[in-house]
């Protein structure tokens, strides 16, 4: 088929889809009542019809749109049912799913809207009402009664819950925000209150912003959040600001997640959005939001303030109501507080339980650590990070998870715009070093687009940080995907995975030699030169560099890999190679033999040496290399990533004459090669 024909067919039949989906099916046969009592699928719902007079007259005489459950609606439905609830899934008008706009008016007393969400997947809308995503398969139904009125039916996964009044005497018809907030004790609220939001919002001369017709998203903290003093104090018109989203009605199921939406605080001299997160546990699902102060001043800090959305999806006149937990926007506990502070939440399904839990069961001075550090920044991995396998024998040795624990935590605040910034042309790979004695952490800024994304090595594990910035009065807290410090990978997974050793890499898949790197039979130390080594070397010979990467080159540099490749009956440290090697260290390679010794900067004399960020050196052929990166778990050995490649002028036989004025500072041997194999090559 030729392409424009392709392009044809394909393009036909998405809008062929996109119009199916939307079309109605018209039925002439049945009238919509007699359609609702024969649908099985419909009978909790019609039950509550058939019991409502207001209903069935509507049925009879006018045109409707009705939004019915389907029956497992029903079984997950733990509000209040009774036939009036009919009346909130119904409206006045037919309307097929393309022709409903942002709301419509139910046939509840007082009329309280129903709220229309489209999300886009792919060539058609997704369609909420409220929170309940309407069925498009079984909707689009259009009947006409006995009195040749158009109705229209749509399914719908979840029932639709009204605002409630709990006083007869004072019954509350279509509420607005400031009214729900003014008149919450005579609402069913379970056991929630917000008494102490409403006086902040009184004081600070807010009520407006409540009252405004429109689109609104608010969030409003529940009484037990304003806990300890002073809280309260803290709540100013800003803050209060940073509570609602303006011309958008955001329901939990129809957000989209990690969207930020502008609140009314997002202005020229501040800068903070909202977004929704949803935690998924055996327990089942808890969905939070989160403030996100990007710009602040000397009374509003900048970071993220996670809060739980206790009540969710309370629809008003001019939006929706989420009641949560705690303020937004303010930053007034300690890293020790916030992992504490959803224990009055049902904290085992907090976002960091799992985390909170391992440090409360292992016996040490971790959270006393936390507690003390005035400045610190914690990476703390998420529930389902602590769910991996490898972990299970690991949770009983305690003294091997209290260094783990340490290895999670850096004596210095670091926002994640802090660590981008630092991972310049300069330094692509920003590191710091941990509370775990010679465990350093290490940055990488991962760049799709628009977006970027930030991972941390520790231990050999790479994690990506999935909630930056957390806020705390004495740190900051990134919520990571993976336990650092606890390899899952081989050493070659490892190498094949990590953006600082592509290079290594790819000289490695010449001959197969990465092959090997997987055989879990064997316990491997390899000594890795990063791309900066290879970078290094290219700079000053861009020819023996461009040839070593050609395939006719294969077998050498296969032989310049296996010297870099210990193999023994278990992996060496770099603390246990500096413990053995007093003087000199032969380690048996793929190839022979590697002679070395191992110092820290500290015992080398040489300032230039000194001058760079520490650790551990290893000297070969009279040449002291950094290795930048020590001790790189894998589960079948460990890796050294160096700072210079080990070569010499046997690698690689040439015929050229030799050219000693050509040094890289690699050793006088590889020096003498890289001359040789480039006046070969030139």
């Amino acid at each position: 088929m030729a392409p424009s024909r392709q392009v044809t067919v394909f393009v036909f039949c998405a809008v062929f889809l996109a119009f199916s989906s939307a079309r109605s099916y018209v039925n002439s046969d049945k009238t919509l009542e007699q359609k609702m009592r024969e649908d099985v699928d419909l009978s909790q719902f019609y039950s509550l019809l058939e019991n409502n007079p207001i209903a069935n007259t509507t049925l009879t005489y006018r045109s409707v749109t009705v939004f019915a459950p389907a029956n497992l609606a029903f079984q997950k439905y733990t509000g209040k049912v009774d036939d009036t609830l009919v009346l909130y899934h119904m409206t006045n008008s037919a309307q097929n799913l393309n022709q409903l706009g942002y709301y419509v008016s139910s046939e509840l007393e007082g009329n309280p809207p129903l709220w229309i969400t489209r999300q886009r997947t792919g060539v058609k809308d997704e369609i909420f009402v409220n929170n309940a995503k309407v069925l498009s398969q079984r909707s689009n139904l259009v009947y006409t009664n006995l009195n040749g009125r158009k109705q229209v039916l749509h399914i719908i996964e979840d029932v639709l819950e009204p605002v409630r009044s709990t006083n007869p005497d004072a019954p509350l018809y279509n509420p607005d925000a400031w009214t729900f907030l003014n008149q919450s004790e005579n609402i069913e609220l379970d056991s929630h209150r917000i008494r102490s939001f409403r006086q902040r919002v009184q004081l600070m001369k807010k009520a407006d912003i409540f009252k405004a017709e429109g689109r609104y998203t608010f969030f409003i903290p529940v009484d037990e959040g304003f806990q300890p003093p002073p809280r309260p104090e803290k709540i100013d018109e800003k803050v209060i600001d940073g509570h609602v989203i303006p011309r958008e009605v955001l329901f939990t199921n129809a957000a989209q997640e990690e969207v930020e939406h502008e609140t009314l605080a997002f202005t020229d001299m501040m800068k903070v959005t909202i977004s929704f997160k949803t935690e998924h546990s055996l327990k089942g699902s808890k969905t939070y939001v989160k403030s996100h102060t990007i710009v602040g001043d000397a009374n509003h800090a900048e970071g993220v303030v996670l809060a739980e959305i206790v009540k969710a999806n309370i629809p008003v006149k001019n939006g929706v109501v989420h009641l949560i937990h705690r303020p937004l926007m303010v930053v007034d506990t300690t890293v020790t507080q916030f992992l504490e502070s959803f224990k009055g939440f049902d904290r085992e399904d907090g976002p960091l339980y799992k985390f909170y839990e391992v440090i409360r069961d292992t016996e040490g001075d971790f959270m006393d650590r936390i507690t003390r550090m005035r400045d610190l920044t914690l990476f703390a991995p998420s529930n389902a990070a602590w769910l991996d396998s490898n972990l299970n024998n690991l949770m009983r040795d305690r003294s091997r998870i209290r260094e783990i624990l340490n290895m999670h935590l850096v004596e210095q605040r670091l926002t994640m715009d802090q660590i981008i910034q630092s991972n310049t042309n300069k330094h692509p790979l920003f590191k710091v070093p941990t509370l775990a004695p010679r465990k350093s952490l290490y940055f990488n800024v991962v760049h799709q687009g628009h977006n970027k994304t930030l991972t941390v090595e520790g231990g050999g594990v790479n994690a990506t940080v999935i909630q930056p910035d957390i806020a705390a009065t004495n740190g900051i807290v990134h919520i990571i995907d993976r336990v650092l410090g606890v390899p899952f990978t081989t050493v070659g997974r490892k190498l094949a995975t990590d953006p600082m050793l592509n290079k290594t890499y790819q000289l490695g898949k010449t001959n197969n030699f990465n092959i090997q790197l997987d055989d879990t039979s064997k316990k491997f130390t390899y000594f890795v030169p990063r791309d900066f080594a290879w970078n290094r070397m290219e700079a000053r010979f861009p020819s023996a560099h461009k040839k070593m990467f050609m395939k006719d080159y294969g077998y050498h540099v296969k032989q310049i890999l296996e010297r870099h490749l210990v193999v023994d009956d278990k992996p060496l440290t770099m603390q246990m190679l500096k413990k053995y090697s007093n003087e000199s260290l032969t380690l048996p390679t793929i190839r022979d033999v590697l002679k070395l010794r191992v110092k820290e900067s500290d015992s080398i004399q040489d300032p230039e040496l000194q001058s760079l960020d520490g650790g551990y050196y290893i000297e070969w052929n009279n040449e002291w290399i950094h290795v930048f990166r020590p001790d790189v778990e894998c589960t079948n050995g460990v890796i050294h990533v160096i700072d210079s490649v080990l070569l010499q002028d046997s690698d690689i036989v040439v015929s050229a004459a030799p050219t000693p004025s050509l040094s890289l500072g690699l050793g006088t041997a590889a020096a003498l090669f890289l001359s040789l194999l480039a006046a070969h090559l030139l």
